[in-house]
């Protein structure tokens, strides 16, 4: 067996069904099938139950997918020892970030970031929690930058910032004229939220109870209408749709004239999300950790 074929084995376990399995390893379904199938005969038990539209682990199969996610876990491990006498701030890091959190983070600390490890290019990707969170440990990317809670096993996190939420809404809307918004006030109106997947979007459900209340009850269009990302809600705003509660960063932004945008701010106790950095406790770079603190607290974006 193959490391190769262990990546497409956990792939195929984490995502139960072999075409979005293929696409994610980069490979064709036959060739991810060929190597399961050649994966189960070489160890002589059946690692999956296939059915017409998903597969399931064995009880077998799931025994060695934990065994497999380790030896993919020590190959890292080996692949950085064999780097070990190079400068850890020298070659590409892999670094991913949520999506309502890399587009506003990324132009601050890319600029730092090159004075401070200049021979330390970006791979970038900008994902859902629960992706980001299967290529960390599957190795496919170094550190994440995530919103807090996030637990994960054999994964550190160390705390970046507490970013507060305001309120984007038109300059003509009853509520500008409030120097801070009380979340009850956001009960009538016609709130815009991200659709979901998106953990932003929970945690301002969380912060207004009353709203996560009544959208549990009745998901009502009249009351709530859900974007795809944090600008189609800023365009929905500018537009007259409705308002939308941000995070700050995400607030700041210059493209639309003057009179169409404004923001408020939240009355105490102030909704907020806490970011955070996350990494493998095998990861052989902590010096990589140090350098992306001392860029972002460079950045003084609070």
């Amino acid at each position: 067996m193959t490391l190769t074929e262990l990546r497409y084995l956990v792939s195929l376990a984490q995502l139960k069904h072999f075409g979005r399995a293929a696409e994610y390893c980069h490979v064709t379904q036959p060739t991810l099938s060929i190597a399961v199938k050649k994966l189960e005969e070489e160890l002589g038990v059946p690692l999956f139950e296939r059915l017409k539209n998903t597969v399931h682990l064995t009880p077998q199969g799931q025994q060695i997918v934990k065994q497999a996610e380790r030896v993919l876990g020590e190959a890292d491990i080996l692949q950085s020892l064999a780097q070990a006498n190079q400068d850890p701030l020298k070659g590409p890091l892999k670094l991913g970030a949520i999506f309502t959190i890399g587009p506003y983070l990324f132009p601050h600390i890319i600029p730092q970031l090159q004075k401070l490890a200049p021979e330390m290019p970006l791979y970038i990707e900008e994902n859902y929690t629960a992706k980001l969170r299967e290529k960390l440990r599957l190795g496919e990317l170094d550190v994440i930058i995530i919103s807090l809670p996030f637990t994960e096993q054999d994964v550190l996190t160390q705390t970046l910032y507490d970013e507060p939420f305001v309120l984007l809404l038109p300059p003509s809307h009853t509520l500008s004229a409030a120097k801070a918004v009380a979340c009850d006030a956001l009960n009538a109106e016609q709130l815009l939220l991200l659709g979901e997947g998106h953990c932003f979007r929970d945690q301002v459900l969380q912060a207004c109870p009353n709203i996560q209340q009544k959208y549990g009850e009745s998901k009502d269009a009249a009351s709530i209408t859900e974007g795809s990302s944090l600008e189609t809600l800023r365009h929905m705003v500018a537009s007259g749709m409705g308002i939308t509660v941000l995070p700050q960063m995400a607030a700041g932004d210059n493209s639309y004239a003057a009179g169409l945008l404004t923001t408020r701010p939240f009355a105490a106790p102030s909704p907020k999300r806490t970011v955070a950095l996350a990494w493998r406790a095998s990861f052989t770079r902590p010096q990589v950790i140090d350098v992306l603190n001392q860029a972002i607290r460079a950045c003084q974006l609070f």
